[in-house]
């Protein structure tokens, strides 16, 4: 991943709002989550919630397919997996089992748990 395609990805990512649609998105996995559902499950306003899928789609962290009318959103994984090898790429100076402790090491995989992003109520 160049370095200028990191910051955009970060700097996407560094947004409350688009934080949680990130995180949601890669929860619902491959299927992805139409934009209706994604608004009624985080709390956000239809311009709100566009306005945050477009900046993550510009980042390409989100991608989109059309059923009939609606609007089907993606996380997009190959750029999550590109972002997480070039943040950890250098991790205990490139021999992550020198650190000894576990800073490189991928979090274990919960089963049965739903670790979905909360759902917010916004005070307008």
């Amino acid at each position: 991943m160049e370095k200028l395609d990191a910051i955009a990805a970060l700097g996407a990512l560094a947004q409350e709002s688009r934080l949680d649609i990130f995180r949601l998105l890669v929860q619902a996995g491959p299927d992805g989550i139409p934009a209706g559902r994604i608004g009624e499950r985080l709390g956000l306003p239809l311009a709100t919630l566009s306005f945050h899928l477009n900046q993550l789609k510009q980042a390409n962290l989100v991608t989109v397919r059309r059923e009939s009318r609606s609007l089907i959103y993606m996380a997009a994984y190959p750029t999550m997996k590109d972002l997480l090898g070039y943040l950890t790429e250098n991790c205990c100076r490139g021999d992550a089992s020198a650190c000894r402790i576990g800073v490189c090491d991928p979090p274990p995989v919960s089963h049965g748990e739903d670790h979905e992003a909360p759902a917010r109520t916004r005070v307008r």
